[in-house]
């Protein structure tokens, strides 16, 4: 992989010793530089899980993707630098408290060594090693990675996450900044390989039980919030203050776009 172009994709021009300062200004810098997106999936173009395909596509031709583009490429970068990475399978949460599927969602666990300046260091406490999820590919969520084994809220950017261990899996919880809790997924500690996840990138793309296959998203965070693009709609999120737009042609689709 070609390591500076894809620093320079995301605009990173920061150290690159595998430690926590490299990981959390990498995920942050990845969150706000690639997008969350499904347009292939309605243009009709397979996604194939090839490190090459991807790095065409969201480094060279500076697409985004969903999960298990933006993770699966996001883990090479973050090895080839020197970090541990493991790919672990995540199940969506529905809004009536339901699993998805087993791989429904690819979320990663880095590990780090402990260093100085750690947030909320006093209340953390890490261990020589410490694991932190880190996950670029999920879209409106958490944009610096999040400490696994602390299970106090975790504050950042006007919102907090936590994560809860249970029955041997660990619950992701969002609190947004109207205080609202939102149960977002839930993960086991198995590795996997990209390939792992193979099927069910297939079924995303063609099963009409999924989401993707029905509404076309365009997101990307901003320093001040987000910018989203549905079929729809032109959303734009700043200071807290979130305005609509309505889309009304398939050129202004594009022209926005």
């Amino acid at each position: 992989m070609d390591i500076q172009a894809y620093l320079h994709r995301i605009g990173y021009e920061g150290p690159l010793e595998p430690g926590y300062p490299t990981l959390r200004s990498l995920h942050l810098r990845h969150m706000l530089s690639v997008p969350f997106e499904n347009l292939d999936i309605h243009l009709g173009r397979p996604i194939l899980l090839d490190i090459d395909a991807l790095f065409q596509k969201i480094v060279l031709n500076r697409r985004g993707g969903f999960c298990y583009e933006l993770n699966g490429l996001f883990a090479v970068l973050l090895e080839e630098l020197g970090f541990e990475v493991r790919r672990l399978s995540a199940r969506d949460v529905h809004d009536d408290g339901s699993l998805g599927l087993e791989f429904d969602h690819l979320v990663l666990l880095v590990r780090c060594p402990a260093e100085s300046g750690l947030p909320g260091e006093g209340s953390f406490a890490p261990s020589p090693e410490s694991n932190w999820v880190a996950d670029v590919g999920w879209g409106d969520s958490f944009r610096e990675p999040l400490l696994l084994g602390e299970t106090s809220e975790q504050e950042q950017f006007g919102r907090s996450y936590r994560l809860e261990p249970e029955g041997g899996y660990v619950h992701v919880w969002q609190k947004d900044e109207q205080e609202k809790r939102i149960h977002q997924f839930r993960f086991g500690l198995q590795p996997y390989q990209l390939a792992d996840f193979a099927g069910m990138c297939y079924y995303h793309q063609t099963s009409p039980e999924s989401i993707f296959t029905r509404h076309r998203i365009c997101t990307l965070a901003t320093p001040e919030g987000r910018v989203s693009l549905d079929d729809s709609r032109l959303i734009i999120t700043q200071d807290g203050q979130r305005q609509e737009f309505p889309v009304e042609s398939p050129v202004e689709y594009q022209r926005l776009l």
